[in-house]
């Protein structure tokens, strides 16, 4: 038979009292915040000012792409044209910010000689940046692709998406590096000046 003393009696009290303040802490405590992604992460594009000059102007390597039916293209083809090079994927957040305002740059550019030439580094070719392009509600672009990077390699891009504006004599007169705002007022000004 078991005897109770004072001090498990003062040591079950102490248990007791302790554990109903936990539980009224507890009790107490504001509903934990739960956290749900956006949908679409908001993307700040620059402008034209981000536009970096290449002086003196560059003449670019000799590299292949490809078009959305699988035949191999080179930039010698649009020789006399200039030409809005974009470099983009369509896993690329700033790529996709951007992308609206890059086909509404082709837009504003149809018939000045000026191409908007979008090569897409994305494994999965065609299928993937047709998908995109009708998802997003994406036209008047054409479908480009650089599966392997070797584009990419070639102009020694830092990252994605990286646009090169490239003259009618076929060299490169400025770049800019992340996602742009290319429906502004004043980039087919731009454009147009650097491509001659």
């Amino acid at each position: 038979m078991g005897v109770t003393t004072r001090r498990a009696v003062l040591s079950g009290a102490a248990l007791l009292g302790g554990g109903t303040v936990a539980a009224a802490a507890w009790l107490r405590k504001p509903a934990p915040t739960i956290y749900t992604p956006v949908a679409e992460p908001q993307v700040l594009l620059q402008g034209m000012t981000a536009l970096v000059p290449t002086e003196p102007p560059a003449p670019l390597p000799d590299f292949s792409f490809l078009d959305g039916d699988g035949a191999q293209h080179a930039l010698a083809e649009f020789a006399g044209k200039g030409v809005v090079l974009n470099l983009w994927a369509t896993w690329c957040v700033p790529c996709v910010a951007e992308m609206p305002s890059l086909a509404a740059l082709a837009g504003r550019l149809a018939g000045s000689g000026i191409v908007v030439l979008p090569l897409s580094t994305d494994r999965g070719g065609a299928p993937v940046v047709k998908k995109f392009f009708a998802s997003h509600a994406v036209s008047g672009l054409g479908v480009w692709l650089d599966p392997k990077g070797s584009v990419a390699e070639a102009l020694h891009l830092r990252g994605l998406p990286t646009t090169l504006i490239v003259d009618r004599q076929g060299r490169e007169r400025a770049r800019l590096e992340g996602g742009a705002d290319w429906a502004g007022a004043d980039v087919v000004g731009a454009v147009t000046r650097l491509v001659g």
